[in-house]
C-alpha cells in the first residue's frame, strides 16, 4: 500500500528524473530512504554519459546499499524510483537486501510512452554442461555438499 509519505518521496524521485534531462541524461531517477523518510542516497541514469549499460539509478543505489548498509538496516529501506526497475536492477536490488521498492511508472506504461524502451532482443542460452568440472571451484570455495 502506497502512503502519502511514499508519494512525497516518489515525487522527489520523479524530480530527480526531470533534473537528469537538464544534465543531458535519460529521465530516470531514484532515491533510497530509511523507514522515517530520511533520504540516504539519490541517483539518476547516466548510461549515455558514462558509456555504461549498468548506470541505472536503481542499480547504483543497490550497490550503494550493499556497500554502506548492513543487511538488517538495508531490509528496512525503501527504494523510490520514477520507473519500475528492469530485470538487471531488480537482481541487484534483491542481492543488496533493500526491503521495498515503490515506483511511479510501470514497465508497460513506460513502453506506451517510449516504445523503444521495450525493444530488447532475447539471448539464446544453452546449458547446463560440464557439471563435474564446473562444480570444482564452487566446492573449493563453499565446501562440498
Amino acid at each position: 500500500m502506497i502512503t502519502t509519505a511514499d508519494e512525497k518521496l516518489l515525487r522527489r524521485a520523479i524530480g530527480i528524473a526531470a533534473a537528469a534531462i537538464a544534465q543531458g541524461d535519460a529521465p530516470y531517477g531514484s532515491l533510497l530512504a530509511d523507514p522515517d523518510g530520511t533520504i540516504l542516497a539519490e541517483a539518476h541514469n547516466t548510461v549515455r554519459r558514462d558509456n555504461d549499460i549498468s548506470a541505472h539509478p536503481e542499480l547504483k543505489l543497490a550497490r550503494w546499499a550493499a556497500r554502506e548498509l548492513d543487511l538488517d538496516r538495508a531490509a528496512l529501506t525503501t527504494l523510490y524510483t520514477s520507473c519500475q526497475p528492469c530485470g538487471m536492477c531488480s537482481g541487484g536490488i534483491i542481492r543488496s537486501g533493500i526491503g521495498r521498492v515503490v515506483y511511479a511508472l510501470s514497465t508497460e506504461q513506460l513502453v506506451e510512452l517510449n516504445p523503444q524502451s521495450g525493444d530488447w532482443p532475447t539471448v539464446a542460452q544453452d546449458g547446463p554442461a560440464l557439471f563435474g568440472e564446473a562444480r570444482t571451484p564452487i566446492e573449493a570455495y563453499y565446501g562440498p555438499r
